[in-house]
């Protein structure tokens, strides 16, 4: 279950930014076609928060499906499927979308007061 190490790295990349900050949210964005299991992830989650200070954050998984369009006849689509057809019957598609996997934002509560972390924020609380 390879869910159990993203979500450990996950974890350990919010605990590294925002040391000690309390975080009570934290919202990911797995793409349908990422091949991550999102309820794997939740499961995850509940193990490795106990301890840091992460534990009993929410967390919200958004699932964006994945964008494409097709080669052959130029209609774009959205699926979730990792091989998509388009309704042409065509294989000939091209993905653009969906295969992502990334922090959304992480809510904490530090010393200075409560605020809202985005991966651009790198620098932490303060």
């Amino acid at each position: 279950m390879h869910e159990m190490a993203i979500t450990q790295s996950i974890v350990g990349t919010i605990v590294g930014r925002l040391g000690a900050a309390r975080v009570h949210r934290v919202r990911l964005e797995i793409g349908k076609l990422s091949g991550v299991v999102p309820d794997a992830v939740r499961f995850a989650f509940e193990l490795v928060t106990p301890g840091t200070t992460l534990e009993g954050a929410a967390l919200e998984i958004d699932e964006p499906f994945g964008d494409a369009r097709c080669r052959s006849c130029g209609r774009a689509f959205v699926t979730d499927e990792v091989l998509p057809l388009c309704a042409c019957g065509s294989a000939d598609v091209a993905v653009s979308g969906g295969q992502q996997l990334r922090i959304r934002d992480v809510g904490y509560r530090s010393e200075e007061g409560t605020g809202c972390a985005r991966p651009a924020d790198a620098a932490g609380p303060g």
